[in-house]
């Protein structure tokens, strides 16, 4: 599944949280914190300086002013698009692209030099077998080259492998005097304390350990883009779907139809392999013009695919796209759902996001599933969406 950087994010200081002390500084939004980075003197990217061959030092001034010619701030973004998507795998970044006194800041760990840094990203690749999606780079200021990822970790210490989710904003500083990478510093977008030591990262990471009952059976596909403190946008690619009239968003009227299509009761009495979760869809904005519908697997095409021998069942393709999300556990009653429902949607609102009207409510689970362990989601789908 492809919820499957950079956080080189979880490997916390010994007994660090037992010597924190300092109280937490007032919680600032991320696109202020990402400025407060940038505001300081003499820059990030000049912080590090070395001295040139020779043992001439240029003028910090003088090299702030000028920038990064246009040419080799180019460079230095294809440089990172090609050389991050290799962050977690064998090949691994390019060591000599960076600081020997390379700083490294995210809002639970930190190191300041380069055998730290990589050391971190190795025992990251071992505990927690990380996928990196690298969304974008581009130059953020004279030396500063900043990237937009998602990277999705699974937990292998505990049973239930819990899948850890991060998403935000990378500013990499570049030393004037050797064009090679001497700061990185991360920014989540989850919450709003970025700065060394962030308590509210550390609960962050200690939320996602938390267990959901998810089937071990095939789901459609998705990327998460952003992973903020109450959803997640996801993009979704293309999927089918058998589909029957509903009642209500946590009815089951239909449901008999639609598994009677997959268990057999079609024009070809074919069995299909049962996927998660079951959607039922409301199209209006009052929730009650509803659908129930079942993902089919990726590898049936509709063509391939046995006629239904009711005219109760159809068979569509969903078209796919940018949803925000909202995850909760216990029974998914209506009242509870129309609650969740409201709640999305006032903070995507919030957000400057554009909701289309209804929504779909996403059950992973049988009835007789415990109700504190239950994976219940409520998607609405985002028109223009665009990923900063």
């Amino acid at each position: 599944m492809a919820t499957r950087l950079s956080s080189r994010l979880l490997i916390l200081p010994p007994a660090a949280v037992a010597f924190i002390t300092t109280p937490l500084r007032p919680r600032q939004p991320a696109k202020i914190l990402a400025a407060s980075y940038r505001r300081r003197s003499p820059r990030l990217a000049v912080a590090a300086q070395a001295a040139p061959s020779g043992g001439a030092v240029a003028p910090a001034a003088a090299a702030e002013d000028a920038g990064l010619p246009p040419a080799e701030a180019q460079r230095l973004v294809e440089f990172l698009k090609a050389d991050l998507p290799h962050l977690f795998d064998d090949v691994g970044i390019d060591r000599s692209a960076y600081d020997d006194r390379v700083r490294f800041r995210d809002p639970i760990t930190r190191y300041d030099d380069i055998d730290g840094y990589l050391a971190n990203i190795n025992l990251l690749k071992i505990i927690f077998r990380p996928d990196f999606y690298l969304h974008d780079a581009k130059q953020t200021g004279p030396y500063e080259i900043t990237t937009r990822w998602t990277m999705v970790m699974k937990f292998s210490l505990l049973p239930w492998k819990p899948e850890l989710v991060f998403t935000g904003l990378s500013i990499m500083g570049v030393n004037p005097q050797n064009l090679k990478f001497c700061s990185h510093v991360d920014i989540w977008d989850s919450i709003q304390n970025n700065e060394y030591f962030s308590f509210e990262g550390l609960l962050e990471v200690f939320k996602q350990l938390r267990y959901y009952k998810t089937p071990d059976i095939e789901t459609p596909s998705y990327l998460v883009l952003k992973k903020t403190a109450n959803y997640e946008v996801r993009r979704y690619p293309q999927f089918s779907v058998v589909e029957a009239k509903g009642e209500k968003l946590t009815g089951s009227s239909g449901f008999n139809n639609v598994t009677g299509y997959i268990f057999g009761k079609n024009a070809s009495s074919e069995k299909i392999p049962m996927t998660t979760p079951v959607f039922t869809q409301a199209s209006d904005d009052k929730l009650s013009d509803v659908s129930i519908q079942i993902p089919l697997p990726m590898n049936k095409d509709l063509n391939s695919l046995p006629a239904p021998n009711t005219e109760a069942v159809t068979l569509r393709k969903v078209e796919g796209g940018i949803a925000a999300v909202k995850k909760f556990s216990g029974r998914p009653e209506e009242e509870i759902v129309v609650k969740k429902e409201k709640e999305l949607r006032s903070q995507i609102l919030k957000d400057g996001l554009k909701p289309q009207q209804g929504c779909l409510l996403a059950r992973y689970n049988d009835p007789r599933t415990k109700s504190f362990v239950m994976r219940n989601e409520v998607l609405i789908w985002l028109n223009d969406f665009t990923l900063e």
